[in-house]
């Protein structure tokens, strides 16, 4: 079969051919329905090296996948052939207390997982090919009825990630408080539906660009704010001086967490979830009082359920564009260089 496998870190990515999957005990093969193109990819071709993770190439990319079962290993139960599913993306060790709740995403015991911290597209042979291999049935979750593959696979991150940083500050997002979404890309405008779709917050969204806060209107953003000078009073004068309740930064670089800072209100909560590589100074003064400042990474396989249920309902549907295995290339490029709006799903 075909796959688009990294070679070697700092390298382009290359259509191979490789073996076709064969399940072992505990095992699912799924066929390939869509496999979701993700930025942090690009970190792996542009930036990582040796010891940056632990592990290494060659592997197959595609860490946002769903399709259909192809075959059973010995033992699982629950799954039929054919079916159409999600995969939940982070596999850790299965036994652990993190693991055991479904938390693979914070595994305490990495040691123990398939890879270490990783998973189908980050260390181990991901969904761009015909057919994935998944190392327990666990981790593949059935669709609900409406929810094709190809829409569901970016839901898997790109929807999971937003709905897990915006899930645990609910208690922050009642109907008279304020979120700011600085970064309305990949995950930043599905975050926007997530607010919509669940809370009844007010949402201000942040950007550089006229096309993202376009988009974050049309996924319902009651306020858009041109990021850079002047943002931050902006959205102070939109919260009547107060400040945001929640800030989910989706860039995390040097300027969003310095803005992000600037307007999160007291005991309120700045989430980071962008890869930028920025750092924020955290003193007594720095940031408003009983502020939480957290990162988050992915989210648990129950809440993949709660994604992908918004999704068969409609409130939560990425932006995407479909792209050939042949053509998942011009995907990347196109958001290397910031012309791919929304999300891009390779399919098979």
């Amino acid at each position: 079969m075909r796959a688009l496998r990294l070679p070697n870190w700092k390298s382009e990515p290359e259509i191979v051919e490789v073996d076709q999957p064969e399940p072992g005990p505990g095992e699912v093969v799924i066929k390939v329905g869509g496999a979701g193109a993700c930025h942090s990819d690009l970190h792996l071709m542009d930036e990582f090296e040796a010891g940056a993770v632990p592990w290494n190439p060659p592997f197959t990319l595609g860490h946002e996948n769903a399709g259909w079962v192809h075959a059973l290993g010995a033992g699982v139960t629950g799954l039929e052939i054919g079916q159409p599913v999600a995969v939940y993306g982070p596999w850790g060790c299965g036994i652990c207390a993190r693991c055991r709740v479904g938390a693979d995403n914070y595994c305490e015991n990495p040691a123990g997982a398939p890879v270490p911290g990783g998973g189908g597209g980050l260390g181990l042979d991901g969904g761009m090919a015909d057919y994935l291999l998944v190392p327990a049935a666990r981790h593949v979750v059935p669709l609900p009825d409406g929810l094709d593959p190809a829409a569901a696979a970016p839901l898997t991150d790109a929807g999971l990630t937003p709905y897990h940083a915006v899930r645990r500050s609910w208690p922050k997002l009642a109907p008279e408080n304020t979120a700011v979404v600085i970064g309305v890309g990949g995950l930043g405008h599905v975050g926007v539906q997530i607010l919509k779709a669940t809370t009844a917050a007010r949402v201000i969204a942040v950007d550089t660009r006229e096309e993202a806060l376009k988009l974050a209107e049309e996924c319902g953003a009651d306020l858009t704010v041109r990021s850079g000078e002047g943002a931050a009073d902006e959205i102070r004068g939109a919260t009547g001086g107060r400040g945001a309740d929640v800030v989910l930064d989706f860039v995390g670089a040097d300027p969003t967490l310095k803005l992000g800072a600037a307007v999160v209100r007291t005991v309120g909560d700045l989430t980071v979830v962008g890869l930028g590589g920025g750092t924020l100074p955290v003193s007594f003064f720095a940031v408003p009082y009983e502020a939480s400042i957290q990162t988050t990474y992915w989210g648990s396989r129950p809440e993949l359920g709660e994604v992908l249920e918004l999704g068969a309902r409609g409130l939560v549907r990425p932006k995407i564009t479909t792209f050939g295995l042949d053509q998942a290339m011009d995907a990347y490029r196109r958001m290397r260089d910031g012309t791919l709006e929304g999300r891009a799903v390779i399919v098979p």
